[in-house]
């Protein structure tokens, strides 16, 4: 007995086995990238919110932190990974910055979250940070730096955001939604 299937079961079947292709050969995650810039780094994790990933290499004996910070947002805006050195919330977090301009051109910088409203102007952090700088690629901005020496290593509060910038490149406010609004957790760096 032959079993006859209708063009609609047919398309539907389709449409699930072409849609299981792409989720799983488009699945990023930290442990299959490759920067552009060909940098390394001995550890990485996907972070469970705003499509981003920590990668990064620990100095123990220095207590420094060698850091690449991604994520995936569009071509104007802006990204942040920070460390609060008290607790897991925006208030607070040490940030470093990377935003896009008109002209493409990538910048970064450290600006201290001081309360619910930011100013998010450059400014001094509680630890020091060397060799900062952004790249866009692949509709992902990366933050790339040296932080530390860090005193509650191993383990660091994070935090990390995304954003859009208004017409003269200043970062606004992030969106209020779920994921924003959970996108801090405590790391353990070894």
């Amino acid at each position: 007995m032959a079993m006859v299937l209708s063009s609609k079961t047919i398309l539907f079947i389709f449409t699930i086995i072409i849609s299981l292709f792409f989720t799983t050969s488009s699945a990023e995650t930290c442990k299959n990238h490759t920067f552009t810039s060909k940098r390394v780094f001995k550890s990485c994790k996907d972070l469970p919110y705003l499509h981003a990933y920590l990668h990064w290499t620990l100095y123990k004996s220095s207590r420094l932190v060698h850091i690449a910070f991604r994520a995936q947002y569009g071509p104007k805006g802006w990204v942040a990974w920070a460390i609060n050195p008290r607790s897991t919330i925006m208030t607070g977090s040490q940030a470093l910055v990377a935003t896009r301009d008109a002209k493409g051109r990538m910048s970064a910088y450290t600006t201290p979250i001081i309360g619910y409203n930011p100013s998010m102007k450059p400014g001094k952090l509680e630890f020091r940070v060397s060799k900062l700088s952004a790249e866009y690629a692949n509709k992902e901005m990366t933050i790339f730096a040296i932080v530390g020496p860090l005193r509650n290593l191993p383990i660091v509060n994070i935090v990390w955001q995304v954003g859009s910038v208004d017409r003269k490149g200043v970062p606004q406010m992030h969106e209020m939604e779920s994921q924003n609004l959970r996108s801090a957790m405590a790391i353990d760096l070894s």
